[in-house]
């Protein structure tokens, strides 16, 4: 049987779909608000390894997944690197940020959070986090520029980033004195 469109549904079905798409979109699960990071405590636990994030020196990061309403937490920006750039990292992604390390300390990091996807980053320096060699990232460009004058390195921005940038063998594999 077919029913034939009347002209009063159409307005219904118009409403209807936009609601639809409108809880299909980024950000529309939550309102339309956006996702802010979650500060560290000194019980904070990295979600790979379970170390204590306060514990050690460096940037630090969080994910946020769109299956969970709380991040998972990297005792290291590699570490997120790694997990978010692997080929078989297939669960949407709601937000990423790290730390600011043009305004956190670097031996004890707390607050300056800012969208990992804006942020530049320092491959390559002197500084190491929780794992040995780390990526520093920082929210301004001349800070990354700086930090990599003072400690080495190269500032990248975060689509430069690859995957063989971020291995999670805390430098043993070129370590000549092993």
């Amino acid at each position: 049987m077919i029913f034939p469109v009347l002209p009063f549904r159409t307005p219904l079905l118009a409403a209807l779909a936009a609601g639809l798409l409108a809880a299909c979109s980024p950000g529309g699960g939550d309102g339309g608000k956006k996702l802010a990071a979650v500060e560290i405590d000194q019980s904070t636990a990295c979600s790979l390894d379970g170390m204590l994030l306060s514990d050690y020196p460096g940037p630090k990061a969080q994910i946020f997944y769109a299956d969970r309403p709380e991040p998972e937490f990297f005792c290291d920006t590699v570490e997120m690197f790694s997990i978010y750039l692997k080929p078989e990292q297939v669960r949407p992604v709601k937000a990423l940020f790290v730390q600011d390390m043009g305004k956190a300390d670097w031996d004890q990091p707390r607050g300056a959070w800012i969208d990992a996807k804006t942020a530049w980053y320092v491959l390559g320096s002197s500084r190491h986090g929780s794992m040995g060699p780390t990526i520093g990232s920082f929210a301004q460009q001349t800070d990354a520029e700086k930090f990599a004058q003072a400690h080495g390195g190269k500032a990248l921005a975060f689509d430069s980033i690859t995957p063989d940038m971020a291995v999670l063998d805390g430098g043993a594999l070129h370590d000549s004195k092993m």
